[in-house]
C-alpha cells in the first residue's frame, strides 16, 4: 500500500466523524439509516476498522453526500453544496436534505405526463410550485396549481401530478415517509377528507 493511500484511509475515519457530528446525527440513527452496528461505525471512525466500499456507500447515502466527500475531501471543506439530480419516474430529482431525518427536501422538475395514474404509499407530502403550471390529481380532485402556490396531502390518497403545460414543471417538495405533517399549511379551497388537503392558496 503506496503512502499517499495509507494518509487517505487514515483520514477517513476522523471525517466520517465529522460528517456524522456535523448533522447532529447519532451512531444509533446512523445505524439504523444504514443497517451497519453501531459497533461497526465507532471502530470506523476511530480508525480501528478498515474502511470500505461495502461500509462507505450506505453511509453516504444516509448522509446524501458524495462517496469522494468521505474519501477524499479536505480538512477545510468547501461552503458549496454539490447537489446531484437523479431521475426517478421520468421527474428530475435534486435532494436538498443532506442528513437522515423523517422529513426530506426535494426540487423536482417534472414533464408533461400524459393521462393520470394515482398511486398510494405511506407519508405526508408537501409541495410548492416555483416555475410553471403543475396538475394534481388527489382522490376526487383534479386541480390546477401556479407559480407561488402550495398544496398539502396524505400520500394515503390516490394522487398523480404533472406538468399542466407541454413544458416542464418546477417544485420544491417536502415529504415525511411516516406520516409528519408539515409545519406549513396550505388553506384549502373547499371541504375534503379529513385525512388530507390540497389548495390552490400560496402559503406565506
Amino acid at each position: 500500500m503506496t503512502a499517499d493511500m495509507t494518509e487517505v484511509l487514515a483520514g477517513v475515519g476522523p471525517r466520517l466523524r465529522r460528517v456524522r457530528t456535523a448533522r447532529g446525527v447519532t451512531l444509533a440513527a446512523l445505524s439504523e439509516a444504514t443497517g451497519i452496528s453501531k459497533s461497526t461505525l465507532s471502530r470506523l471512525e476511530s480508525g480501528q476498522r478498515r474502511p470500505s466500499l461495502e461500509l462507505l456507500l450506505p453511509i453516504a447515502r444516509a448522509h446524501h453526500v458524495a462517496l469522494d466527500e468521505l474519501v477524499g475531501a479536505p480538512e477545510t471543506g468547501d461552503p458549496r453544496v454539490r447537489l446531484v439530480p437523479r431521475t426517478v419516474h421520468g421527474h428530475t430529482v435534486v435532494p436538498l436534505t443532506r442528513q437522515p431525518g423523517p422529513l426530506q427536501a426535494y426540487k423536482m422538475i417534472i414533464p408533461e405526463r400524459g393521462e393520470p395514474d394515482p398511486r398510494t404509499h405511506e407519508g405526508y407530502e408537501w409541495l410548492f410550485v416555483l416555475a410553471g403550471r403543475l396538475r394534481l390529481v388527489l382522490a376526487e380532485r383534479d386541480i390546477v396549481l401556479g407559480q407561488g402556490e402550495a398544496a398539502e396531502f396524505d400520500t394515503r390518497l390516490p394522487h398523480w401530478f404533472g406538468s399542466a403545460d407541454p413544458r416542464p414543471v418546477e417544485v420544491l417538495s417536502l415529504f415525511g415517509p411516516q406520516g409528519e405533517r408539515m409545519h406549513v399549511r396550505a388553506r384549502p379551497r373547499a371541504s375534503g377528507p379529513a385525512t388530507g388537503s390540497a389548495s390552490g392558496s400560496a402559503t406565506g
